[in-house]
Parts: C-alpha cells; sequence; structure tokens
C-alpha cells in the first residue's frame, strides 16, 4: 500500500498546528489546526514570515537563511517549549511548540516543521483554579498563609509580582504577623523555589557569631573556630536568604551586609579570599529602621539597599474576617497532635475571639487555642475554655461602663428594653425604633451578657 500520497489527509486531520517553514523562516505549509490557532488562513499564512506570529519562543537573528536565520536551525529541534504567539485578532494565545529542522539527502538544511499545541484554555483554568483557591482557602492558604480578606488577598498579589524578580524585599510588621511566611511564599512562588531557603535569626546572635553565622570562617578565625565553616549566605547560593529581625544588626556587620550586597561576593571571617554567591535576600523587622538610623544605629544606605521593596504584613486586629479561619485551622491541627474530638468553637466563643484586639496577633491566637485544648474535652471549645483576657472581654465593658453615671443608666434602660422584649433583640430594635445591629453594638458597648444580665 502506498500510503506516501495520504501524508496530506494525515497532516489535516492532526489536532495540532503544522507549520513548514523554509530556510529564511518563510510559511510554505500550512494545516487547517495551524490556521484555528493563529486565525490566519493558510493563504494568509504562506509566504509570510514567521515573525508575524510574533513567537515569544523564538530567537530570531535575520541575518541570512538557515543557521543566520534564528536559533532553530542552530540547535536542531525544540522541544515542548511554552510561548505565547499573536494571532489574527492581535490577541495572545498560549501554545506548546515542538520543531524540527529539515535535512536534504546531502544533509543541507531546507527548512524546519514546527507543531503548535493551544494550551490556552488550559491556562485560562488553572488561573481560575488558582484564584478560587486564594479565595475560599482550599488548598490551606496561599504558600500556607491563611487569609480572604482584602487586606490579605492584596498581599498575595504584591507576593506574586515580587516573586517574579531578584528584586530585595523588607516585610516589615508586628510581632507574630506572620513575617517569615511572607518571606517564604515569595521563595516558593519564584524562579528560585526548588532551591535553598535559609531562615537566619539577627537578634539571637551577638555581634561575633552572627558575622560566622552569615559569611563563614576558615579554621583558626578566633579561639574556638577549630574548623572551617560555610555561612548561611554560602548556603543558600542560588536561592534565597531571609534576615529575621534585620534591625538588630550591630554596625560592623552591617557594613559587611552592605558590601556583599553590592559585589555579591562574601568573605570568611578570619580569610581574604572572596567567594561569589547567587542569593535573593529578603529581611523583616518589627523596628522603625528609620528611627534607628536618625539614632545612629543603622547604616542609611544598608536600609536604602535592603528597602527596593516593602511589603507590611497586617496585623490580626485588621483583618478580623480572617479570625474564624485561622482559629479553625489550628483546632483541626490541635485534633490530630492530641486525639481530642474537638469539632469547633461555640458561637460565644467565636464571637469573644473575634471582638478581642491580639496584641500577639497570630502567634497569640495559635497559643489561645493550644490553651483552650487543655481545658476542653470534646465538643465545641467554649468562652469558658478561652484564656481569661480574651474571654473576659465583656466584663472588662461592664466594670467601665459602671463607673461611669450615664453609660450605667443606658445600659441599665437597654437591659429593662430587653427583658420586656424577651430577650429577642428584633423585637428590643422594634421597641426602640433601631435596626437589630444598633441593638447588638450597645450590648458589646456595655458588655451586657443575655444570660446573666436578662435572664
Amino acid at each position: 500500500m502506498d500510503i506516501a500520497k495520504y501524508w496530506k489527509t494525515i497532516v489535516d486531520t492532526l489536532q495540532d498546528g503544522l507549520m513548514v517553514v523554509d530556510p529564511s523562516g518563510n510559511i510554505i505549509a500550512a494545516n487547517p489546526a495551524a490556521e484555528r490557532v493563529t486565525g490566519y488562513t493558510a493563504e494568509e499564512l504562506v509566504g509570510k514570515s514567521c515573525r508575524i506570529l510574533n513567537c515569544t519562543g523564538c530567537k530570531i537573528i535575520g541575518k541570512g537563511a538557515g543557521k543566520q536565520w534564528c536559533g532553530l536551525f542552530v540547535r536542531g529541534g525544540i522541544r515542548e517549549k511554552k510561548c505565547l504567539i499573536t494571532n489574527k485578532d492581535r490577541h495572545s494565545v498560549h501554545i506548546v511548540k515542538s520543531a524540527s529542522v529539515l535535512r536534504n539527502e546531502d544533509g543541507d538544511i531546507i527548512g524546519a516543521v514546527e507543531t503548535l499545541t493551544d494550551i490556552t484554555e488550559k491556562i485560562r483554568q488553572q488561573q481560575e483554579i488558582s484564584t478560587l483557591r486564594k479565595t475560599f482557602s482550599l488548598d490551606e492558604g496561599f504558600h500556607g498563609i491563611l487569609g480572604k480578606s482584602p487586606v490579605m488577598l492584596n498581599l498575595f498579589e504584591m507576593i506574586e509580582n515580587v516573586a517574579q524578580s531578584d528584586t530585595p524585599v523588607m516585610i516589615q510588621g508586628e510581632s507574630g504577623c506572620g513575617k517569615e511566611l511572607v518571606a517564604r511564599a515569595i521563595h516558593r512562588a519564584s524562579g528560585r523555589s526548588d532551591k535553598p531557603y535559609v531562615k537566619v535569626n539577627c537578634a539571637a546572635l551577638n555581634e561575633n557569631l552572627l558575622e560566622s553565622e552569615l559569611f563563614g570562617h576558615v579554621k583558626g578565625a578566633y579561639t574556638g573556630a577549630d574548623r572551617a565553616r560555610v555561612g548561611r549566605f554560602e548556603s543558600a547560593h542560588e536561592g534565597t536568604i531571609f534576615l529575621d529581625e534585620v534591625g538588630d544588626i550591630p554596625p560592623s556587620v552591617q557594613v559587611k551586609l552592605l558590601r556583599v550586597l553590592e559585589e555579591r561576593k562574601i568573605e570568611r571571617v578570619g580569610d581574604n579570599r572572596s567567594v561569589p554567591v547567587d542569593v535573593r535576600v529578603i529581611t523583616a523587622t518589627h523596628k522603625n529602621l528609620e528611627e534607628l538610623i536618625e539614632q545612629g544605629l543603622f547604616r542609611e544606605d544598608l536600609y536604602f539597599r535592603i528597602n527596593v521593596f516593602p511589603l507590611f504584613c497586617p496585623p490580626l486586629s485588621r483583618r478580623r474576617e480572617d479570625i474564624p479561619l485561622i482559629a479553625q485551622s489550628f483546632i483541626r491541627r490541635n485534633a490530630v497532635s492530641s486525639g481530642k474530638k474537638i469539632l469547633g468553637l461555640t458561637p460565644e466563643a467565636l464571637e469573644a475571639l473575634t471582638e478581642y484586639n491580639w496584641p500577639g496577633n497570630v502567634r497569640e491566637l495559635r497559643n489561645a487555642v493550644e490553651y483552650a485544648f487543655v481545658l476542653c474535652q470534646s465538643g465545641g471549645i467554649g468562652v469558658q475554655h478561652l484564656p481569661h483576657k480574651i474571654a473576659g472581654g465583656g466584663l472588662v465593658r461592664q466594670a467601665a461602663c459602671e463607673m461611669d453615671p450615664d453609660c450605667a443608666k443606658e445600659r441599665d434602660d437597654l437591659i429593662a428594653v430587653l427583658r420586656n422584649a424577651g430577650g429577642n433583640q428584633s423585637e428590643a430594635a422594634r421597641m426602640l425604633g433601631v435596626s437589630r445591629v444598633t441593638i447588638w453594638k450597645r450590648m458589646k458597648r456595655f458588655g451586657i451578657d443575655m444570660k446573666k444580665d436578662v435572664g
């Protein structure tokens, strides 16, 4: 059977676009699938330069034919390279391209054949899934960070943007708000994600130890240095180094750190040889570095070198709508580790958590849940299982109100209305001509407990 005469039929039935170009990059053939991918008809493509598609995966030299035309003819082929092309309507199309150089019997280049697989729909679906996961925290948050409040969604977007470059990032925020999680998320979202991520707590080490920790030392560099040591910068080569509490770095080490950032080279303690390092630097602090600069405790040139892209990690008090989500995550983890059948929080306990100011941020919330697991044996965590400073918020507000005669009278009047309404807040709101939300807010302000005060 002579199958050669059926080649055109076979090519025309392929689901992937197929184009043939000559050594000068001119299109000489295109199948129907290529027409669908590019939006051009075969007649519009044939005779045109392949540049018409503006492919991001092509390295055009343009100084002649064959190897003088583009990188494809130099390499001899391309395997499954993700690219963007521009279709006839000037829209970008995501494709996977494979290509092979065609040669005659003498080995001379006579052209190339390319296959184009449209993956635009697949990319769109992946982006939608990613968005849904961020919104509803289906994958335990954004690279381990939980939150769906507007301020956190904005932070996630900023992380994604800055992760695509090697720009130095400074993360600012209160203690316990998750600065290390943000640093790790930047690393995971970056092109360095498969390389080392190294953290250094600059506040935990004295001047001599910190210098050795960062840059390493040679044997005999100081008393006790009985062997050479590789520093954290070398360990993080091609990856990311996270300098936590950078505001605590002493001035002498600040000078050496600045030199490393500018020259991308380190010198081990006791050595005068330079070692090149390729490291993405992320720093974090809860201190006001500008005030430290005014006091002469922090170098201004170092500050500008590490603060190229500042990121603010919001405190828990600024994203209260995330508290139920974060608390439930801690409950699930503690339930697994403790073996207790605790499912969640009672409405009253959740209300107490939401009302509390959280000066210790997420770290304090985690500790509060662990505290509750000690007292609660099963079922739901109630107010009685929470630390007193969190559970006693209503009592504090009640005591403060009772010391103010006007506030005390308003409190007593509201309690009387609630009793007349049989404890029904909606009915009390109707009797006073206000909304139910107003009644709820006044109860909070006065520290009114429905069971104890209204009965």
